[in-house]
């Protein structure tokens, strides 16, 4: 392994715990995985999700930022649609002036919730139509190039926040391209676009000053233990967590019901959210994804882990280490 690898936390909460419990477990992996040498660590937005506690993507950041020294952090992603461009611009520029070389943005268009959560959101169901035009008045904020004149980002103008766009389409991979922006494919639960996204984008990429070539961070889940059984087991566990992040929303299945649900025609898109999976000892892991970054044609790999243990997430991440060349991008 010579490509970079990153981390995306899910910030789950686990089963049994609280939110607060959770960004302890999100603190817990950072000042982990900063001794460890990976090179940054992401959080998304998703929202009215009972296992997921990184709603406010900016204040988790900041928070994880505080208690850090050097790792990359940033949000993978704010989905923009959801929020004004001037106001993300203000977080982002606060928390780069607080923290100085460590923040990203990354940027997606989707609502990362539910239509009913949506509109809660206040969310207009075609705000997601502006999105490329929302992207480059935020750039226009942070790098002190407003669009809009007389309006500028404070905190925020002039702190050139890197933007990266974050994707499971094509749409995603042509914007990337136009703008010249870095491109994250979130093949760790939307696997299916992920090579034809990647060549158009590379093929279609134009220079900007942010970026002189492309460069593409490929998302893969990852689970290694001591044993290839207890690794297995793991990632049908999670499999089965899905399930109830996916279809439960107000209940909670029991493993059996979760095993007849994974074996449904529903159930199948679970299976194949989890296409690229690294899932074994450390060696197996490490095989797997020096085959995948090929496949994938990708410049850094960011690796989602679910396990029902902070522990054993911990351990996954530290067997990894030892068998990667862990190198910054």
């Amino acid at each position: 392994m010579t490509v970079p690898l990153s981390i995306l936390d899910l910030a789950i909460i686990d089963e049994g715990e609280t939110a607060r419990d959770s960004f302890a477990s999100s603190l817990a992996l950072a000042q982990h995985a900063e001794k460890l040498g990976y090179t940054r660590i992401w959080y998304a937005e998703h929202h009215n999700m009972p296992t997921i506690a990184s709603s406010a993507t900016s204040v988790l950041v900041g928070y994880i930022a505080a208690h850090t020294e050097n790792i990359r952090l940033g949000a993978g992603g704010v989905m923009l649609p959801n929020h004004a461009p001037l106001t993300i611009a203000e977080q982002f520029g606060t928390l780069e002036t607080l923290f100085p070389g460590r923040i990203d943005l990354g940027l997606g268009r989707a609502p990362g919730s539910d239509q009913k959560t949506m509109r809660a959101l206040r969310r207009d169901p075609m705000s997601s139509d502006s999105f490329p035009q929302d992207v480059q008045e935020l750039q226009g904020y942070l790098t002190g190039n407003t669009l809009i004149p007389g309006i500028d980002a404070t905190p925020g103008k002039g702190t050139n926040v890197p933007l990266y766009i974050l994707g499971s389409s094509l749409f995603g991979a042509k914007l990337a391209a136009a703008l010249g922006l870095p491109y994250s494919f979130a093949s760790h639960f939307a696997p299916q676009a992920l090579q034809d996204a990647v060549a158009i984008y590379r093929r279609d990429f134009r220079p900007s000053e942010q970026l002189a070539e492309p460069y593409v961070i490929a998302g893969v889940n990852v689970i290694a233990a001591d044993t290839s059984e207890e690794a297995q087991q793991m990632f049908t566990d999670g499999q089965r967590r899905r399930v109830t992040q996916l279809f439960g929303r107000d209940r909670t299945f029991t493993s059996e019901e979760a095993v007849m649900i994974l074996e449904s025609p529903g159930g199948q898109q679970v299976k194949q959210m989890g296409r690229y999976s690294a899932v074994g000892t450390p060696a197996e892991v490490r095989d797997y994804l020096d085959w995948f970054s090929t496949h994938a044609d990708a410049d850094e790999l960011i690796v989602a882990t679910q396990t029902p243990t902070l522990e054993s997430r911990l351990h996954s991440f530290e067997l990894l280490a030892s068998v990667t060349e862990l190198v910054r991008a």
